[in-house]
This record gives C-alpha cells, structure tokens and sequence, in this order.
C-alpha cells in the first residue's frame, strides 16, 4: 500500500472515531476538522500520530481544533 493510501486510510479512521466520540455524522465530523485544521494535523503528523492510541490522537485534535477556535 502507497504511503498515501495509508495516510487517507488513517484520516478516515480519525474522522470516524471522532464523529463517534462527539456524536456527530462523519460529514459534520470531516468539516469540523477541516475548518479547525484537524485534517492537516493528521496528514502533516501521521508518521508519530499513527503510532500513538486513539484516546492521544483524539487528544493531540481537539486540542489543536480549540486552539484554531473550534469549540467541541
């Protein structure tokens, strides 16, 4: 698998474990980490991120989202 495939695969599961965790539709997930910088946060980190648990990945987002304003 190409290491952007790998990357995409890992976006995806981030968005649906968030969307899980705030009880949101992937959709409204996707856009809140879009718009917060979330999406750029995993693709620019995954070589640490996609080391650590989701409990820390989920961590590391919310807290760079509430630093961009978001507010979940």
């Amino acid at each position: 698998m190409s290491e952007q495939k790998k990357i995409i695969n890992f976006t995806v599961v981030c968005v649906n474990e968030f969307a899980r965790k705030y009880n949101l539709s992937a959709k409204e997930a996707f856009q809140y980490l879009f718009q917060f910088k979330g999406i750029e946060f995993i693709k620019e980190n995954y070589e640490v991120e996609h080391t650590l648990s989701f409990d820390t990945i989920l961590e590391d987002i919310e807290v760079l989202c509430k630093r961009n304003g978001g507010m979940l």
